[in-house]
């Protein structure tokens, strides 16, 4: 959806459409729900080493853009509907 590689998703890019998909990520495993930690340790199996507050930062950042962007609920859905379980 943000044409972007799993390598760029787990690597230090700080690249908006790189950031965007991350917090994307972060707030999707949030809602699942998967703690903090579980997600903290998926990402280090990928490679990408990171702490709690980013984590919390990136599911408020999207939790705040769904109120402000009706658009952006769309493609929430859109990524829940493809997501394999």
């Amino acid at each position: 959806m943000f044409g972007i590689s799993r390598e760029q998703m787990f690597s230090k890019s700080r690249d908006r459409n790189v950031v965007d998909a991350r917090h994307l990520l972060y707030y999707m495993c949030s809602t699942r729900p998967m703690q903090l930690i579980y997600i903290q340790k998926f990402l280090e199996e990928e490679g990408f080493i990171t702490k709690h507050p980013p984590l919390i930062h990136g599911v408020k950042v999207v939790t705040s853009r769904l109120k402000d962007d009706p658009d952006y609920n769309h493609i929430i859905q859109k990524l829940k509907k493809s997501v394999i379980i």
